[in-house]
């Protein structure tokens, strides 16, 4: 997941690939984040959301989806995935790979400046927004 604004990125370890898998793991780490920075979701046209009104009554986060073969709808993601892309080159079975080093990936991620951010880090960007809804 890849928070817009800030670029802030989490990884979640799921177990399958599955409806139930995917939508179970994003309804858990959403409920970690500020209600006020996630109000929506933004997900391809692939089955594993497919449960995405359960997803959107738990955790009162709309979803939304792109048109087919238009990526460029999901901007942020697609970036994020490219950076993602250094550390896990396609075709690497991240199932050998635990949370605990997808979450250092993901810190290592957000602690890199972004020069769309006006080189801030994701981190000091998402940070800031957490403060300004306190």
């Amino acid at each position: 997941m890849v928070e817009r604004h800030s670029r802030y990125v989490i990884m979640v370890k799921v177990k399958q690939k599955t409806t139930e898998a995917v939508v179970s793991a994003l309804i858990k780490q959403s409920k970690k984040l500020p209600d006020e920075l996630y109000k929506s979701l933004t997900w391809d046209r692939g089955s594993e959301l497919a449960d995405h009104k359960r997803f959107t009554l738990e955790t009162n986060i709309d979803v939304y989806f792109c048109d087919p073969r238009s990526p460029w709808q999901r901007g942020s993601n697609e970036n994020t995935n490219r950076l993602i892309r250094q550390y896990f080159p396609k075709g690497t079975d991240l199932s050998v790979h635990s949370q605990t080093k997808l979450n250092a990936v993901a810190r290592q991620l957000n602690e890199r400046p972004r020069k769309t951010l006006g080189f801030e880090t994701p981190a000091e960007r998402f940070n800031a927004c957490v403060a300004s809804t306190s």
